[in-house]
């Protein structure tokens, strides 16, 4: 998920004429491209997307007074990387540079490269809602008033292996609600795992079927999850509990100069290349609020009373390993 652009050893003759064929044979996906838009996903992980938002700077985000609504100033995916003609998602508009989640009720976490100290802070602006929402339509360029967010002030910052932070924002967000972390994770190698956040600024993608590749390192465990740069501080789920696992921070190579000239997704098999790194959710949940639910079913655990909660409300509780409690 670099944002550089690594070139390809060029043919002694290049043409542009070349068939379509041959713009395919590099993608920055793990085996098959998992990615897909908001619309297209089950409705569990559609309802988990809300509480996703893509950071933009704060000069690419204007307030209309007049309709009360922001209007986010994109690029186009394609032209901005000179794609080759069958890149995925090359006509829609790009801008957001990072991803976050509301973890609290004003409580955003993200990358720790993405959001470093007052002065990034200042310059950055949280936004919901920059997502296709059916079949055939297109993300909205403007965005109601209270689907934009201000940063306040940086909570906690952490850089390096273990990458993360966590901001306040300038008021209690509404409409969308803060995801549950995995506060007893037992997450090994070989367990699925997805994401959702904005590859290169897009649109929001979730993109699933990767597991872990090591879970060995202190702060971080290597995934194959289809991911890119923008993607930086992405949540990152269990697939089987769909509590939050860590943040998604840095990974391989994600664009590359194709032999026709263009630019294209580099393309790696589903157990090759260097994997995509994420932030261990158990480096940052002692500064993350409890959920009132998590708290709920804490006192039923004391209480000897599991059994009353029912098995949905605790598979979306915070701190609860889901998967141990109902078998």
């Amino acid at each position: 998920m670099r944002t550089a652009i690594k070139p390809i050893l060029s043919l002694t003759v290049i043409t542009l004429a070349l068939p379509l064929l041959s713009f395919a044979q590099g993608k920055s996906i793990y085996g098959a491209d998992n990615r897909m838009e908001l619309f297209a996903a089950p409705a569990d992980i559609q309802n988990l997307s809300g509480s996703v938002a893509s950071l933009w700077r704060t000069t690419n985000v204007v307030f209309n007074p007049q309709s009360k609504t922001f209007t986010l100033n994109a690029a186009n995916f394609g032209s901005s990387f000179n794609l080759c003609p069958d890149e995925r998602f090359r006509d829609q508009p790009k801008g957001a540079f990072c991803s976050g989640s509301l973890v609290g009720p004003d409580l955003i976490m993200t990358a720790g490269h993405c959001l470093a100290d007052a002065a990034d802070c200042a310059a950055t602006k949280i936004v919901f809602g920059f997502s296709v929402k059916k079949m055939g339509g297109q993300a909205p360029l403007k965005i109601a008033q209270n689907e934009v967010y201000n940063c306040k002030q940086i909570v906690k910052v952490l850089e390096g292996d273990a990458d993360y932070s966590l901001i306040r924002l300038n008021r209690p967000v509404t409409g969308h609600k803060p995801l549950a972390v995995n506060r007893s994770s037992k997450l090994k190698n070989g367990d699925g795992v997805f994401v959702i956040g904005h590859p290169k600024g897009l649109p929001l993608k979730i993109a699933d079927r990767a597991t872990v590749r090591d879970i060995a390192p202190a702060g971080y465990f290597s995934t194959d999850l289809d991911t890119f740069s923008g993607n930086s501080g992405s949540p990152v789920f269990n697939a089987k509990t769909k509590l939050v696992e860590g943040i998604l921070v840095r990974g391989g190579q994600d664009l590359e100069q194709n032999t026709a000239g263009c630019t294209s997704s580099s393309y790696f098999p589903q157990n090759g290349g260097r994997g995509e790194d994420v932030t261990k959710i158990s480096k940052l949940q002692a500064f993350i609020p409890k959920l009132a639910a998590e708290k709920k079913a804490e006192a039923a655990v004391k209480a000897n009373t599991i059994k009353a909660i029912k098995a949905g409300e605790v598979k979306a509780l915070q701190g609860f390993d889901a998967e141990n409690l109902f078998r």
